[in-house]
């Protein structure tokens, strides 16, 4: 009996034990659904009681893997069904029909399409192909850069509006008058006079793509790349609304061609005509504008030079005194200086400078402020700016025309 008593006592504080586990068990495994629920609540996925796995899995099965393949011909029947040519890499040239999900008229020769592996019918069409280094040429903010922050080339910017700037916002008057607007226009001129800055302002007023290619970018080690990057920089250019091509230091592949036995210059000078027959190529009245800036334009090849490629050369030359003065308020109206500041005196002591020289000055005052200690630029700063800018560099410019020591 003794035994018997024992035996249930243990045995029923054994059962108080598991009692107590299962209910905290029970509690953990509440709390760990409730958490499961908040993350089911900020995630993106539908909750577990909406899921048709089942469903899923027929998708799946219908939309199989696609081989990329390129439309090379389209052959006409007499009949409402057209044949097809496709080009698959490194496989072969197939002839193909159109899937039940692709109309004849969604597709046409050039295409990327998507075939599938078994029977090679067109499922799809796909976007061409554009470089990723094509790509990042692309300036996606609109430029902060306006007419009123560029100084001494009125000229120069009446100039490029009429060419770009007309053509993309007024058409119509082109239309009426039977003439077609110039292709593309070529700015040259001393380093630091502008010309990347116009360009900028031009694409900022007409709202346009811009995309800037740095030339010697375009020279590329392996036979035809560079030539291939400027077909893709020109596709890329006509899909978009209005679009702003300039081309920097021109003089990296417009050299002019010649043969020095070696044939290390072959590639660059391929890929200077890929861009002369680009000219030729594309629409003059389309929304596509070419611009160009060199520093050597001795240099540039003729056959890229002559009108109908590049029908206006802008020349950038070194502001006068008129520009000067503009320029030094352009550069200084966010700076704190001095009341009574004589524009006129410090512009008369920047000759032959270019607006880079003028807003280095302005950058050298304040710097000399900040050493001062001072709240403002005083214009005996702008004095010694001058003296340390413009008076002791002896510098010179790129164009053997503009060789202007100071």
């Amino acid at each position: 009996l003794i035994m018997i008593d024992c035996y249930r006592s243990f045995s029923n504080a054994y059962k108080s034990i598991i009692n107590i586990l299962i209910f905290i068990n029970k509690e953990k495994q509440l709390k760990v659904q409730k958490s499961f629920f908040k993350i089911n609540e900020n995630s993106e996925f539908s909750p577990k009681y909406k899921w048709d796995l089942n469903s899923d899995k027929i998708i799946i099965d219908e939309d199989r893997t696609l081989q990329v393949a390129e439309c090379s011909q389209i052959i006409q029947k007499q009949s409402n069904l057209n044949g097809y040519i496709i080009n698959i890499k490194h496989v072969g040239k197939y002839f193909s029909a159109l899937g039940e999900k692709i109309s004849p008229t969604d597709i046409e020769e050039g295409n990327r399409v998507g075939v599938d592996r078994n029977k090679y019918q067109i499922q799809m069409v796909l976007p061409s192909k554009i470089d990723p280094q094509v790509t990042s040429m692309t300036i996606e903010e609109k430029p902060d850069i306006t007419y009123n922050d560029i100084g001494g080339c009125k000229e120069q910017i009446l100039s490029i509006r009429e060419i770009v700037e007309y053509p993309l916002l007024y058409p119509r008057r082109f239309s009426l008058l039977g003439i077609d607007p110039p292709k593309g226009v070529m700015m040259y001129g001393p380093p630091g006079t502008g010309k990347t800055l116009v360009a900028r302002a031009v694409a900022n007023r007409t709202d346009a793509c811009f995309i800037r290619v740095i030339c010697s970018e375009l020279v590329q080690k392996y036979i035809g790349e560079g030539a291939r990057l400027v077909r893709e920089l020109f596709q890329l250019s006509k899909r978009k609304n209005a679009c702003i091509i300039f081309f920097d230091e021109l003089d990296a592949i417009g050299g002019t061609r010649f043969d020095d036995g070696a044939g290390g210059d072959n590639e660059v000078q391929r890929t200077m005509l890929e861009i002369v027959n680009q000219l030729d190529g594309f629409d003059v009245r389309g929304n596509v504008k070419v611009l160009m800036a060199t520093n050597r334009p001795d240099t540039i090849d003729p056959a890229l030079m002559r009108p109908g490629r590049l029908d206006r050369k802008i020349e950038f030359g070194l502001p006068d005194f008129e520009g000067r003065i503009k320029i030094l308020k352009i550069h200084s109206k966010k700076m704190k200086y001095d009341y009574g500041l004589r524009f006129e005196l410090l512009a008369r002591l920047c000759p032959n400078s270019t607006g880079a020289d003028i807003r280095s000055v302005c950058i050298e005052a304040g710097m000399f402020a900040i050493r001062k200690n001072q709240d403002y630029v005083s214009e005996k700063d702008f004095l010694d700016a001058i003296n340390k800018v413009i008076k002791g560099y002896a510098k010179f410019n790129a164009t053997p025309k503009y060789l202007n020591y100071n």
